[in-house]
């Protein structure tokens, strides 16, 4: 089939299904309205790691960077102690952290080598000593940025780029979300929505945490915006519902899990410092579900 008579083709199709989709009445898809709403800001400290993400727990926050986890007194600011590995050893790109029972769990990744590989790191946060480690190897989904629990298994983020550390074949529109059982076995996933993603091209999301309210919260790779995502009632993309303009320019972040007070840390990585929010409350609109709610958990047929 020669190139003029494809193209011929494929627009009388395309004007026969707006024909169709006239016929029946078929109304178009609007979308959902993204609010646009501010983080308000608490405090900050300066601290030498933060490079990567931030993570707190009821005492302390933690400051990331790489192959250094700093650990500083929430009241003060000050320095209390750090886990630093070796230059160019097995955990060289820290992506992100969260606390869960005296325990810093982090996603790590060999960015920018080749094939793409990552593995969990587990820290105890009294000693900052390095307690386990879980390797997912080498990934199709691409590299490990984050993760968090989801019921009683895993959501995590992975990456693509478009330039360092990226595929020839994929793109920064290849990364996406997965969801895991309690071993780490693949139950399904979502496509992040287009008016997210190209707000972080050419990289990916750096950070991604499950709010108390249910819903995916992700930050880019340097701009100053928390986007809000809920599951769809149908098909694979998340909902984008909200972005959160926050004095943080991308990067990790995460839930104080200590309070309910919808409180986030992060960094700000050209001032190297860690910085606390408090982030606003979100409104549901009709057809989109938290991430945890049960006709997402459950949904496996």
């Amino acid at each position: 089939m020669n190139r003029l008579l494809a193209i011929s083709i494929a627009a009388i199709s395309v004007g026969a299904i707006s024909v169709l989709a006239q016929q029946l009445e078929i109304p178009k898809f609007d979308g959902v309205e993204v609010t646009v709403l501010q983080a308000e800001a608490i405090a900050s400290y300066d601290a030498s790691e933060a490079g990567q993400g931030a993570a707190a727990d009821a005492d302390y926050f933690y400051a990331i960077v790489n192959s250094n986890i700093g650990k500083y007194e929430k009241t003060s600011g000050a320095f209390v102690d750090r886990w630093a590995g070796v230059r160019g050893g097995p955990i060289r790109h820290i992506n992100s952290c969260y606390v869960e029972a005296a325990e810093l769990l982090c996603a790590n990744s060999n960015y920018p080598e080749l094939p793409m590989a990552s593995s969990i790191e587990i820290f105890d946060t009294e000693t900052m000593e390095h307690a386990r480690s879980f390797s997912l190897g080498i990934m199709e989904e691409g590299s490990l940025t984050w993760f968090d629990r989801l019921g009683a298994g895993w959501i995590a983020g992975f990456a693509h780029y478009d330039a360092t550390g990226g595929l020839e074949c994929k793109d920064h529109s290849f990364s996406a979300i997965a969801r895991y059982d309690s071993n780490w076995r693949r139950q399904g996933g979502w496509m992040i929505p287009a008016s997210v993603i190209q707000r972080m091209k050419p990289m990916a999301a750096s950070g991604g945490a499950i709010g108390p309210d249910g819903l995916l919260y992700l930050s880019g790779h340097d701009r100053p915006e928390l986007y809000v995502l809920a599951a769809p009632t149908m098909g694979p993309k998340l909902v984008h519902i909200a972005t959160i303009e926050i004095d943080a320019e991308g990067q990790a972040f995460a839930f104080d899990k200590s309070t309910e007070d919808r409180i986030v840390y992060a960094i700000s990585r050209p001032a190297q410092q860690v910085r606390s929010f408090r982030l606003p409350q979100i409104e549901l609109p009709e057809g989109a579900h938290p991430l945890n709610s049960p006709a997402v958990i459950e949904s496996i047929f």
